[in-house]
């Protein structure tokens, strides 16, 4: 995923130290903003010494008596203005906490008016700059596709341009989740190995046609596409929003059983109801980067749209290269032999390394 690579990339070791990130958001409204920061209470706590009965953990009650030096220190490190002009504060909202990668978040938002309307912000984020030198912030514009503006304190006004909103935008994000999420990709390929096959009681055989690998493919991806774009479209409207460590883990264990059952059927019934449950874990897994555009309403129709088109061509795309190859070979000993079962067996390993290091916090991969 775009996002979970950029926030790796940020932070010195993956899984085993989790790094200093906060989140900045906008929504833009003529010459209205509603700017957002979530600032985690694991940073907040090393400079305001939040904790103060000492148990390790931050409390509500901790945390919003000393709500009003957090938002002091939020207005201390940030600044922005609109196309070279400040804007005007009308009002904060009230303390709220959040979640991101599974750990609690200070959530200050404030309203804007500025002169005109806004067509670029220019953000000046200095938060944590004389306490974390390796703490970064991801600033996104609600509604506008691509990859969020990594902001590292103290390196001087960065900008932030209100362009880049339209549907082929977030077409083109879907595509790239897509060909970025290696375990959503080795799922595909792991059920295109044997969508040239049928089940032949404990084990497989191959099809007699290639219109009968065509129509199993399309059930396949079918009920994929049906059952992701459902869970998709309720986590990134808000209406689901399980913890993150569970749903990738849960993508981990899909992959591996969908491969073991490549190597021995062990799935009853037929694949496409399998694909569909598993469709449904995945769906979540895809909606990070419109969750993290914190659309609203209507607002959400046109990206989620967009999106879904993306991830279905991308998905078309892995067919459409794997396809053909599984077709040429079905009938060769080497592909029974050989192929699936290497294949499904390195597939099968990978995803158990997932899952143990996504389900327990570990680090076993470089």
């Amino acid at each position: 995923m775009i996002r979970g690579l950029i926030l790796l990339l940020l932070c010195t070791a993956a899984w085993a130290h989790q790094g200093s990130e906060g989140y900045l958001f906008f929504r833009v409204d003529g010459a209205d903003v509603e700017q957002r920061l979530d600032l985690s209470l694991r940073d907040l706590d090393r400079d305001l010494g939040l904790d103060a009965d000492g148990d390790g953990t931050p409390s509500w009650d901790e945390v919003s008596a000393r709500w009003p030096d957090i938002e002091r220190l939020a207005a201390e490190g940030l600044s922005f203005t609109a196309d070279g002009a400040p804007c005007m504060l009308l009002r904060r909202d009230p303390p709220q906490l959040g979640e991101h990668s599974d750990s609690q978040h200070a959530v200050l938002v404030s309203h804007w008016h500025c002169p005109a309307p806004v067509r670029e912000l220019q953000i000046d984020y200095r938060v944590f700059a004389r306490t974390d030198a390796s703490h970064r912030a991801l600033a996104r514009l609600a509604g506008a596709a691509g990859e969020p503006l990594v902001l590292v304190p103290g390196a001087g006004p960065q900008r932030l341009g209100i362009e880049g909103r339209g549907l082929a935008g977030f077409v083109v994000e879907g595509m790239a989740h897509i060909a970025s999420g290696l375990d959503h990709v080795l799922f595909l390929v792991t059920l295109l190995l044997v969508a040239v096959w049928r089940r032949d009681g404990a084990g497989w055989a191959p099809r007699a046609s290639a219109r009968s690998a065509f129509v199993e493919t399309l059930k396949l991806v079918t009920a994929f596409t049906v059952a992701h774009s459902i869970t998709l479209g309720l986590a990134a409207s808000g209406a689901i929003a399980p913890p993150s460590r569970w749903i990738e883990s849960l993508i981990a264990l899909t992959v591996l059983l969908a491969a073991l059952d490549n190597l021995h059927p062990i799935v009853p019934g037929p694949r496409w109801a399998m694909v569909g449950m598993f469709g449904l874990v995945h769906g979540v897994g895809f909606a990070g980067p419109l969750t993290d555009l914190g659309l609203r309403g209507t607002e959400l129709v046109g990206p989620l749209l967009g999106f879904n088109v993306g991830v279905e061509l991308g998905q078309l795309g892995v067919v459409a290269l794997l396809l053909p190859v599984a077709l040429a070979l079905r009938n060769r000993a080497a592909y029974r032999r050989w192929v699936v079962p290497a294949g499904s067996s390195a597939i099968a390993a990978l995803a158990a390394l997932w899952l143990a290091e996504r389900s327990l916090t570990l680090q076993l991969l470089p």
